[in-house]
């Protein structure tokens, strides 16, 4: 009985804060993490016309078949950075790569795919079910992931690009974009994947090698994606799990000229945040509210220029089972129908 008082208590205080922190349209958001100083003179640039939509490759992503990481690898150092096990490592070829290990694997790659198919920058993922490192230490993070011998499974790797430089860090509600129909599609498309780890310091400010002016932005850690959609204070919140993004709501309100979608947040009692990072991520909740239905529209017929065998590429490229591919696949193409008779 004494526990159940606990959880209402609980919930009242987090309905209270909700109040105070999610406001009906865009209004900047307190955070303990600032935005880093820009150092790119370049113009900002969010998405590019994907004029070539309906035949990109979406098994190999923004990569191309041919920037596949090529085995064996060998490891640099540990990244103790987020929460999730990660270490770089260079291929046979000398280039450079993160590993992430963990949960996040799979459906971080598919994500990538989807994001840079509709016009939006994403990172070179791949999806390596294993990898033989050598040199590997005995890492302070994920070891239960590493065999004897370095061996890895069922990893995410990430090109670390010479010459690209991370040059700052975007907030969702203070951003160059604010308003437009880009940005307006950006949140849109977090929610279609059910993207619930919307944190500020997830979006990367990028300068490219090659004498690029632009200044790239984009949303950088997309692996807590194809989950649950909601607060999880009871259970760690899922990712990739087919039956979650199953039974995950999408559409929650379609006013006259507005639409506001079910947006995922991270689960707001996990590790018990303290109270101002709590009021922060529930505060993040407007990004799926109160957006033009033309602007909603317009993502659904991008997405709809994907053809049923590129949107299942995206799910093989993760080696999810076929079962999983069409099932995910299903829901994705669901959304995009309901998107497009807004």
């Amino acid at each position: 009985m004494r526990q159940f008082f606990r959880w209402v208590a609980i919930s009242a205080g987090l309905f209270c804060l909700s109040l105070m922190t999610a406001p009906g349209s865009p209004k900047p958001v307190k955070s303990g993490t600032e935005v880093v100083a820009v150092a790119g003179k370049g113009p900002a640039v969010l998405w590019q016309e994907p004029r070539d939509i309906n035949t990109r490759n979406l098994l190999y992503g923004s990569g191309g078949q041919a920037g596949q990481p090529r085995g064996p690898f060998t490891f640099i150092k540990e990244d103790l950075g987020g929460s999730n096990p990660k270490f770089d490592v260079t291929d046979r070829n000398g280039t450079k790569w993160k590993v992430k290990m963990g949960v996040e694997a799979r459906p971080e790659t598919v994500a990538s795919r989807l994001v840079w198919a509709v016009g939006y920058f994403s990172e070179d993922d791949y999806f390596v079910p294993v990898a033989r490192v050598e040199g590997m230490p005995r890492l302070r993070r994920g070891r239960k992931y590493v065999e004897a011998g370095g061996t890895v499974y069922n990893v995410r790797l990430k090109r670390e690009a010479d010459g690209e430089k991370k040059i700052g860090t975007w907030k969702w509600a203070k951003d160059p974009f604010t308003g437009t129909r880009e940005f307006n599609g950006l949140r849109v498309l977090m929610a279609l994947i059910d993207n619930w780890d919307l944190k500020d310091e997830n979006n990367t400010i990028l300068e490219l090698p090659g004498g690029h002016p632009e200044q790239i932005y984009l949303v950088s850690d997309l692996g807590a994606s194809f989950a649950r959609t909601g607060f999880g204070w009871t259970r760690r919140g899922s990712k990739g799990n087919l039956k979650a993004y199953e039974h995950s709501k999408f559409l929650k309100r379609v006013a006259a000229e507005t639409v506001t979608f079910y947006v995922p947040s991270r689960p707001a009692l996990d590790h018990f945040p303290d109270i101002p990072d709590l009021k922060r991520r529930l505060g993040l909740r407007w990004i799926g509210r109160d957006i033009p239905r033309a602007d909603a529209r317009w993502m659904g017929d991008l997405l709809d220029r994907l053809s049923d065998a590129q949107i299942k590429d995206a799910f093989r490229a993760a080696q999810y089972s076929e079962h999983d591919i069409d099932g995910f696949s299903r829901v994705v193409e669901e959304r995009i129908r309901r998107l497009r008779q807004l």
